[in-house]
C-alpha cells in the first residue's frame, strides 16, 4: 500500500469515532489488532496491550460515559513504509460534566489497509483525573 493510502486509512480511523459507534471505529482495525496504551494498569485500567475485543469494551464504555461521541481531530501524520505517526487531540463532556480532552501521539502499523498495530502516548493524569478519580485534582479540568 501507497504512504498515502495508510494515511487515509488513519484518517478513518479518527473520522470514525464522530459516529458515536464503536464497531465503525473497530472496523478500521485488522482482527488480530494489537493495540497498547501508556500507563499503569493498576491506576488506568485502560492502559496496557488490547486485543480487538478488548478495545470494543473500552471504547463502548467510553461512549456509555460520554454525552456526544468523542471528537478525535489529528493534527499531523508523518509516514514510512507501513507505519503512520499520528499526533491528535480528543474532545469529550461525560455525563457528569467532567471534560476530557487530551492529546495524543500514535503509532500505527498498516496491513492490507487495516490498522494492525497502535501504540498509544497520552496524558496518563488526565486519564486517570477524568475517567476514573472520584474527585478531580485541584486545578484539573473538571
Amino acid at each position: 500500500m501507497s504512504i498515502e493510502t495508510n494515511k487515509q486509512v488513519v484518517a478513518r480511523f479518527c473520522e470514525s469515532f464522530a459516529t458515536g459507534r464503536t464497531q465503525d471505529i473497530l472496523d478500521t482495525m485488522t482482527d488480530d489488532v494489537s493495540y497498547w496504551i501508556l500507563g499503569d494498569r493498576a491506576l488506568t485500567p485502560s492502559s496496557g496491550d488490547h486485543s480487538k475485543s478488548g478495545m470494543q469494551r473500552i471504547f463502548d464504555a467510553m461512549s456509555e460515559r460520554l454525552t456526544a461521541p468523542l471528537r478525535f481531530t489529528p493534527h499531523s501524520m508523518i509516514a514510512e513504509g507501513d507505519q503512520v505517526a499520528l499526533e491528535a487531540e480528543s474532545y469529550g463532556t461525560l455525563k457528569n460534566g467532567r471534560v476530557y480532552n487530551n492529546r495524543y501521539h500514535l503509532r500505527l502499523t498498516i496491513r492490507d489497509g487495516k490498522i494492525a498495530s497502535v501504540r498509544e502516548y497520552l496524558d496518563t493524569r488526565h486519564v486517570y483525573e477524568i475517567w476514573y478519580a472520584s474527585e478531580p485534582a485541584a486545578g484539573a479540568a473538571a
